[in-house]
């Protein structure tokens, strides 16, 4: 079966991109100079900042649905990023080095299955849970941090 994964638009974002530390504070956003490689996944482009870059920890809904699985938590975004993930039957590295907790949801966001299961190894996760009809979309968490990290859908 074959997957689409995406990362998010950078439209929301590029606001924040190059303002004051003290302004983003007041919003509740932390900027950070990269200093190790890999360590701060940026969920526009779906790769690991590099060295000396900077990116954003901010709050994001990445959940959205009413219901009761409706879902935030922290993210890092690289400022600048621009290029929205988008690929089919490609698992980003992001993704491929990092433990991953997997959640199937309905359409109406009700949370159908679940798996945790090594980035390497995720293509049989995805299409066991793609080929449940009643599964809308996958959604894919950094396991250990449990940051949201990315959405499937079927292509």
């Amino acid at each position: 079966m074959n997957f689409r994964i995406t990362g998010l638009a950078s439209d929301p974002f590029r606001r924040f991109f190059g303002l004051p530390d003290d302004e983003l504070a007041a919003l509740g956003i932390k900027r950070y100079r990269v200093e190790s490689y890999p360590g701060f996944p940026d969920r526009i482009e779906m790769k690991d900042a590099d060295v000396g870059q900077s990116v954003l920890l901010l709050n994001h809904v990445s959940q959205p649905a009413r219901s009761p699985y409706r879902a935030s938590h922290g993210i890092f975004i690289r400022e600048g990023a621009t290029q929205t993930y988008d690929a089919i039957n490609q698992v980003p590295d992001v993704m491929r080095i990092r433990l991953l907790s997997l959640r199937a949801f309905s359409e109406d966001g009700m949370m159908l299955d679940g798996d945790v299961v090594e980035g390497h190894s995720v293509e049989p996760v995805i299409e066991r849970m793609l080929a449940n009809p009643e599964v809308s979309y996958l959604h894919v968490h950094n396991a250990k941090r449990g940051c949201y990290s990315g959405r499937v859908d079927r292509a």
